[in-house]
């Protein structure tokens, strides 16, 4: 819980407790503790902003108010017989335990300090290519728009205001909690969440220039989803560029309003296993045939995304990263659909220099031909994908087979450095924040058996190890062989042919 919620959850637990206690005359004061409560609970909302979470402590609020006002208005007025009395205990001691676990089990989190020794600044950008039709909208006049957020090195600045988990939450959260078959305030608390990110803070100048690297989210997400990794490679030296993609992620609001929110999945999913397994009569979107899936256009904002870092590198309209992005170390990293569209991009685009790929089945014509650059591919064991579907759905068994089939097959036909690890007992939304979420996604299914923060660790070893190896030089022991720090991660690697 935030301070101010946690000031409100004992102000309430100390007046249950004085009305429940018989006190002495001399001690009745203490029953004022009420008017202390309403006291605390206006000030967080002023505050710290309401959240429903909070909905059982300040309807407990206000109740012992209104009995410790009636009994200030109307002395002695409260005479009830010991059954009623007993009930009136347990329904409050009952609110008192819901008022605290409910802010606890749904939280306003915070992201841990990554561990590399720069700050974080971060800044956005609107972006519309217009050599390219947007494919999303039946408007044969619109042109593919993107929203992207630049996470950069900074000097450390204490004092400084942390920028929001999501800048759209208001508009991005209930549309996701929609996709998830939730009610649309499920995550609305997601607004009050902050990063280690502050807004448009200065450049870190140790540096003449930082390697780049390009993250895209999974389906259904947004471009900060993987904050634990951004933030961590972000520390280490790294400019990382997140895209919002329309159709890609969860709803992609510009500038001026306007809101593209993904397809539903029996219309974006066809399109998706095009690129994967091609059929002979090619899905179609707003009549328009797509043979080859939709993947190679999610590839094409990877390109232009390069495209416009060029320009900000010349003269960024942001006065931040003018000059200081370094293009000739470019990679790119993605979660399930964003991993399958960094395999597209690494395919077509040779500016891309280091790909790392994680848990998706991989585009046939990536399959068929191979990656020529530096890859990693992170995954996890067929069992533990089994043990996901049991306990929350989907992976089927052909589903297991082309992932690790497909992401082997890459890994196997790579002519150059390549590695390939293989993580057990992590569920598909451990590769994302979603762990961060609750401290029981574990318990719900949702993640696997494994510690959040464990998962989270190795990733964001590896991710940092294999980065700096291929765009920085930096060799790293972790990537000779099996892991000593790790013994449970099945880890194989190859050297050039």
């Amino acid at each position: 819980m935030r301070p101010i919620e946690t000031l409100l959850s004992l102000a309430n637990l100390l007046t249950f407790w004085a009305w429940v206690i018989p006190l002495p005359a001399a001690m009745r004061w203490m029953r004022s503790a009420a008017l202390i409560a309403l006291l605390v609970a206006t000030v967080q909302l002023e505050v710290e902003g309401q959240r429903w979470q909070m909905i059982p402590a300040y309807i407990l609020t206000v109740i012992f108010f209104l009995i410790w006002l009636s009994g200030i208005i109307i002395p002695d007025s409260i005479h009830t017989n010991r059954f009623i009395t007993g009930i009136g205990i347990g329904l409050g001691a009952s609110g008192i335990l819901i008022s605290i676990i409910l802010p606890i089990l749904v939280p306003v989190f915070r992201f841990p300090q990554p561990t590399g020794p720069y700050g974080i600044g971060t800044t956005s950008y609107h972006w519309v290519d217009t050599s390219r039709p947007e494919f999303f909208t039946a408007d044969p006049l619109d042109h593919r728009e993107l929203m992207a957020q630049i996470w950069y090195p900074a000097k450390n600045e204490p004092t400084a205001l942390y920028a929001p988990y999501i800048q759209d939450a208001d508009a991005v959260t209930p549309v996701m909690a929609r996709m998830a078959r939730f009610p649309d305030f499920l995550f609305t608390h997601f607004k009050y969440v902050t990063t280690n990110a502050v807004s448009s803070a200065p450049i870190a100048s140790d540096k003449p220039s930082y390697p780049v690297l390009i993250f895209l989210s999974g389906r259904d997400g947004f471009r900060a989803m993987n904050t634990f990794q951004i933030e961590e490679l972000v520390s280490h030296g790294y400019i990382v560029v997140g895209l919002d993609q329309p159709g890609a992620v969860a709803l992609v609001r510009f500038p001026d309003g306007r809101r593209v929110a993904v397809l539903p999945g029996k219309q974006i999913q066809p399109l998706i296993m095009q690129s994967v397994e091609p059929q002979p009569e090619a899905p179609t979107l707003y009549g328009k045939a797509f043979p080859n899936g939709i993947i190679p256009e999610f590839a094409q904002d990877v390109s232009f995304t390069l495209d416009q870092l060029s320009a900000i590198n010349t003269s960024d309209p942001n006065h931040i990263l003018t000059g200081q992005l370094d293009l000739g170390h470019v990679g790119a990293f993605g979660i399930s659909l964003g991993g399958m569209t960094v395999a597209e991009a690494c395919l077509k685009d040779s500016r891309l220099k280091a790909c790392l790929i994680m848990d998706v089945y991989i585009p046939a014509d990536v399959v068929k031909v191979g990656l020529e650059q530096p890859s990693m591919l992170i995954t996890r064991d067929a069992d533990t994908m089994r043990l996901e579907r049991q306990r929350m759905g989907g992976w089927a068994e052909q589903d297991i087979t082309l992932t690790l089939d497909t992401m082997r097959t890459v890994y196997e036909n790579l002519p150059g450095d390549g590695y390939y690890v293989e993580i057990p007992k992590v569920f598909h939304l451990n590769f994302t924040d979603v762990p961060h979420w609750s401290p029981i996604t574990s318990q719900l299914g949702l993640t696997g058996p494994i510690d959040a923060q464990q998962t989270f660790d190795i990733i964001n070893t590896y991710s940092v190890a294999f980065f700096d190896k291929h765009l920085k030089g930096r060799p790293s022991t972790l990537l000779n062989g099996p892991p000593e720090q790790y013994p449970d991660v099945n880890f194989e690697t190859r050297r050039p042919q």
